[in-house]
């Protein structure tokens, strides 16, 4: 059996982001009906930020080069710290234990929501490597593909891609974005309705073939 952690982070509650990692969840689970799924909402049930705690617990990991995060209890012995531990506790084990990541985010101010920044420095363990397959669900507002303007400014796509790599060795990536969402708001953009609606049907459509190949191929751990 194989393990799908999804995770949302837009503040809205009938976002394209939600909506697109919703689509891609429900193929999966229609494909691998036996598998896993463990779904945390990062807005209704919010991680809280790092501590110094936190920063106890990893300075102890790195003092003793502990790269099981298995072990991070052995630095917890001030209630403080115990604390910090029971916090990154559930969410290390979800993590560690998934064979495929899925998550659904906006672009907020061209990167990624606190809520999600939040879960990234609480599960940031030191040293520490993964083998599992992330796919990001994502919506922005404007247009941030290779070529356009702010392609440039594009500090969501990159951060992520950075971080599942620098951190946890982790080069398998996907996103599946839907562009143009301010068009469905902002008059300034109304000539982009368009091109936003042609992008829904195709992030839609992507998400559906690409949880539908990851099913095939994905071996069971």
């Amino acid at each position: 059996m194989t393990t799908l952690l999804h995770l949302d982070a837009s503040a809205r509650a009938n976002s394209h982001s939600r909506r697109l990692s919703a689509a891609f969840a429900q193929a999966w689970r229609t494909a691998r009906p036996e598998d896993t799924y463990v779904y945390r909402d990062l807005v209704a049930d919010p991680v809280p930020p790092i501590g110094q705690a936190w920063t106890e617990l990893c300075d102890y990991a790195l003092e003793h080069e502990i790269t099981d995060p298995a072990r991070l209890p052995e630095g917890a012995r001030t209630e403080a710290q115990q604390a910090a531990w029971a916090v990154v506790e559930p969410l290390l084990q979800e993590l560690v234990a998934a064979d495929v990541l899925l998550i659904g985010t906006p672009m907020y101010n061209f990167s990624v929501p606190a809520s999600l920044k939040a879960w990234i420095d609480q599960v940031t363990f030191p040293k520490a490597r993964l083998d599992l397959q992330v796919v990001v669900a994502s919506a922005r507002g404007g247009s941030y593909v290779p070529g356009a303007p702010r392609y440039a400014v594009d500090h969501q796509e990159r951060y992520l891609r950075d971080f599942f790599d620098g951190h946890f060795g982790v080069t398998d990536v996907t996103f599946v974005n839907v562009e143009w969402v301010n068009a469905t708001v902002d008059p300034a953009l109304a000539n982009r309705w368009d091109d936003h609606q042609a992008s829904v049907r195709d992030a839609f459509t992507a998400v559906d073939d690409l949880a539908g190949k990851i099913a095939t191929r994905r071996t069971p751990s």
